[in-house]
């Protein structure tokens, strides 16, 4: 029986898909942004966010286990450095997953992954997007605006014609 085993072979053997993993990963740090298919993705994702993760530590004992699973000086060079004080507060979710239709050859699902600190465009989306849209009528709330105005003239004139009396 398959109970608890969830993983996604991607249809490789284990080292081929270790090295496709570890490349794919060392892309995403340098690149940012990878173009690639939802499988692949989403296997990438749970290879690479427990090293983004492991990064926030920057001892050697740490760069030794995430350069075990990169083989690359310049990404985990990048890794610590770069990645891991932009990262410093967010307590997980380093990638987001944007899925981009299927590719034309063999109708496969398509995606861009990417690190979610490094996409300018939409941290500008979500610092503009405060604004609330309502669906309501906005000539209902001017109606009792309107309504109160003239009783508080009335209320006025009547005030003036009390005192001119008086003054009188």
């Amino acid at each position: 029986m398959r109970h608890n085993k969830k993983f996604n072979h991607l249809g490789r053997t284990k080292s081929h898909r270790d090295a496709l993993l570890s490349n794919m990963a060392c892309s995403l740090i340098s690149h940012k942004r990878i173009f690639t298919t939802l499988a692949k993705a989403k296997a990438l994702r749970m290879y690479v966010e427990p090293l983004i993760n492991k990064a926030k530590d920057d001892t050697t004992a740490s760069r030794r286990v995430v350069f075990s699973y990169l083989q690359n000086k310049e990404a985990v060079t990048e890794l610590f450095k770069e990645i891991s004080t932009k990262i410093a507060d967010r307590p997980g979710g380093y990638t987001r997953i944007l899925k981009t239709g299927n590719r034309i050859g063999d109708n496969a699902k398509m995606c861009f992954i990417e690190l979610v600190d490094y996409n300018e465009n939409m941290l500008k989306e979500k610092a503009t997007k405060k604004s609330t849209r309502t669906r309501r009528s906005k000539k209902k709330e001017e109606a009792p605006a309107a309504t109160s105005a003239p009783a508080t003239e009335a209320s006025a004139s009547e005030t003036a014609a009390t005192e001119t009396p008086a003054a009188e």
